[in-house]
């Protein structure tokens, strides 16, 4: 049966609604994270009826924000450094890759605990948690790492200064592309801090490289 007239357009501009709706609470959120429904629409350009009939309510709202942060995180993981690679490059490899991944969407650390729920947060955040811990549990078997933390607890606390770092960004007192966050990452995790400095510069050229390969 054939389609009516007008409705792939229609479908097309529910889309590019949709995506733009998306994308401004990715941004007005990161401002102000209590920013009422109306006012996102009004800064998305669309109606407040075209708004909730795609997010009736906030948290339908923060939800598929949560979902492409997962999604993101996970094609992030999934596209990472091959495993053959030293543990140190990795590292700066994983640190690279994900910042721009935390970057955009680090107003749902704002948002987390009161709308979202640690749970979901947790859910999002497993794929590269899991990822992390590999990385470091091959660092400290090969001596590149310190051993005095489990490497699940040391990804946990390196975890936590990323975050923290996020939220200083959110605050505009840092701004970094993730070289320094990645350099300060390796150095905590026990790389000297010249190594450390020499090595993201040469992982950041090959994130740069491929990133320009997909554009």
């Amino acid at each position: 049966m054939s389609q009516p007239v007008g409705r792939v357009p229609q479908r097309r501009n529910a889309r590019s609604n949709r995506a733009r709706i998306l994308a401004t609470a990715r941004q007005e959120l990161g401002r102000n994270p209590d920013i009422t429904l109306e006012e996102l629409a009004r800064a998305s350009g669309v109606v407040r009826r075209t708004l909730f009939g795609h997010f009736p309510g906030r948290a339908a709202l923060l939800e598929a924000l949560a979902e492409e942060a997962a999604e993101a995180i996970q094609a992030t993981v999934a596209g990472g450094a091959k495993a053959t690679e030293p543990a140190e490059r990795a590292l700066a490899y994983f640190s690279l890759s994900v910042w721009p991944v935390g970057d955009r969407y680090r107003m749902l650390l704002a948002l987390a605990q009161r709308d979202l729920g640690m749970g979901r947060v947790t859910e999002i955040l497993s794929p590269a948690r899991a990822r992390a811990t590999a990385i470091l549990e091959e660092g400290q078997r090969s001596g590149v790492f310190h051993s005095y933390l489990p490497a699940a607890v040391l990804g946990a606390g390196l975890e936590a200064m990323t975050v923290a770092l996020l939220e200083e960004v959110n605050a505009g007192t840092l701004e970094d592309d993730g070289t320094r966050v990645a350099t300060a990452t390796l150095v905590a995790a026990g790389v000297p801090e010249k190594r450390a400095r020499v090595v993201v510069d040469d992982v950041a050229a090959v994130v740069a490289a491929e990133s320009a390969a997909d554009d």
